[in-house]
């Protein structure tokens, strides 16, 4: 096995579509939102991605053993933009297998002639909450514009420690390729999954791209965390502060 492998699954053809990652970090808030994208919208499996750099192991299911990888999906919905949509169980384990996989993923983009990309993820913000806001990073003025319509709030230093992982670089590779890319991150508490946040991050990138969803099951999800939630506010006295470190975005 090569270091990084691109498997064709399906030959699809898109129009103008974007790139939309979701792979898991903070809440699995971006997790979350691309697998509802999948659940709630048709797509089509049409390139898988191996790599040494993801754990050693497999999944074990109905279907049989799957190799771990990131897969990508192709979304022409009857409204909105075309997307191609980035899921997996796993990020790299190492800085060199990250900057390999964002490469190979980018590659995918590139093939498909994506226009932009849009990480989704979470933020932590070291202590529950009820307002889920979503805060933004782009690398183009006019995306920025666009993002800040639909109520994505840009702030100074935020997130603290910056953002590493996937969504950080398909940022920085990204606009060495000339690709605009911009970053949705949900507030979350980091403790637990966070459909919530999940669902916030969605509600602004439908209003971007136009597409149309049903939420009800992120927030029969949602309904089932507030147990853990009530438990964690009983213990969230005894919380020690989080570190600038704890805070730092990782998705």
């Amino acid at each position: 096995m090569d270091e990084y492998e691109i498997e064709t699954l399906e030959a699809v053809e898109l129009e103008s579509p974007v790139l939309i990652e979701g792979l898991p970090g903070v809440g699995h808030v971006g997790k979350l939102a691309v697998e509802h994208l999948l659940e709630e919208l048709d797509s089509t499996p049409v390139r898988r991605v191996y790599s040494q750099h993801f754990p050693p192991q497999v999944t074990v299911d109905d279907d049989g053993i799957e190799l771990a990888s990131a897969e990508f999906h192709a979304i022409s919905p009857e409204d909105g933009q075309d997307m191609l949509v980035l899921s997996g169980d796993h990020q790299a384990q190492d800085n060199v297998g990250h900057y390999g996989l964002v490469d190979a993923f980018l590659d995918v983009g590139d093939e498909f002639d994506v226009e932009r990309i849009f990480a989704l993820g979470g933020v932590p913000t070291g202590e529950l909450i009820e307002e889920y806001d979503v805060i933004g990073a782009s690398t183009t003025d006019g995306l920025t514009d666009e993002l800040e319509d639909v109520g994505v709030e840009f702030r100074e230093n935020e997130p603290a420690g910056g953002i590493v992982g996937v969504s950080g670089l398909l940022l920085g590779l990204g606009q060495r390729r000339d690709l605009p890319a911009a970053c949705l991150m949900g507030e979350t508490s980091g403790y637990l999954v966070d459909p919530k946040s999940a669902q916030a991050v969605l509600e602004v990138l439908q209003g971007v791209l136009g597409f149309e969803v049903d939420y009800g099951s992120l927030e029969d999800r949602a309904d089932e965390m507030e147990d853990v939630v009530r438990k964690i506010q009983e213990m969230e006295g005894n919380a020690s502060a989080p570190t600038d470190e704890d805070l730092r975005y990782i998705g």
